[in-house]
């Protein structure tokens, strides 16, 4: 059986990737001009800001969404915040592994979108990648469904935003994956995975910062 994730060219290209990203602190810029957060900042300035950071999910984040891709076999992935397609390899190597499937990821920033695909097709599963430029609440508009699984991992405050836009094209039993549960812009997105009344069955797993896995019921 395939496993993409044991391939030198995807485990080197990870390692070299995941290195870089330990040197984001070293790029996090000063706040632009006239705001005292960053929670002022629109996406825009946000993703100008930071196109240096990698921002990455864990590499444990990373194993999880390849095994629950290559157990869902979802026919359509989407991705909210590709950064520089660390947390895209492993969907699009899951995609790949399991014969069926795309993976449509978004991103803001030029840079990072150039350079995502770049490592994409370094990994040998840019085949099944596409990355959509721009904002997500516009590229992400017209995807059709039915989508098996979503990784929400760009701006918290969009997180919710992002899933109600997807949320009529989502198939039943859909999977939905959003990181950094701890981070205190993810207040209300977990507030709404887990009312059950928003048709959701949600449970933190335990990597890194957390991972939100909640599976839509479809009610």
């Amino acid at each position: 059986m395939a496993n993409s994730l044991a391939s030198p060219q995807v485990t080197d290209l990870l390692g070299r990737l995941f290195a870089a990203a330990d040197q984001d602190d070293d790029h996090v810029p000063a706040l632009p001009s006239g705001l005292s957060a960053w929670s002022q900042a629109s996406a825009s300035q946000r993703a100008d800001a930071l196109q240096d950071c990698y921002i990455p999910i864990s590499a444990d984040a990373g194993k999880l969404l390849y095994n629950l891709v290559r157990s869902a076999r979802p026919d359509t992935v989407v991705e909210f915040g590709t950064s520089f397609g660390i947390s895209t390899i492993y969907l699009a190597a899951a995609v790949t592994d399991n014969g069926v499937g795309r993976v449509l990821g978004t991103e803001l920033s030029a840079r990072k979108v150039d350079t995502a695909r770049a490592n994409l097709a370094a990994a040998g599963v840019g085949a099944v990648a596409t990355i959509l430029a721009g904002e997500a609440l516009q590229t992400l508009a017209d995807v059709p469904g039915p989508i098996g699984l979503v990784l929400l991992d760009g701006w918290k405050d969009l997180c919710l935003p992002v899933l109600r836009l997807l949320e009529r094209r989502l198939a039943p039993g859909a999977i939905v994956a959003a990181d950094d549960v701890s981070h205190a812009g993810l207040g209300e997105y977990l507030g709404y995975v887990r009312d059950p009344a928003n048709g959701y069955v949600s449970v933190t797993f335990p990597v890194a910062d957390g991972v939100e896995i909640s599976c839509w019921t479809g009610c």
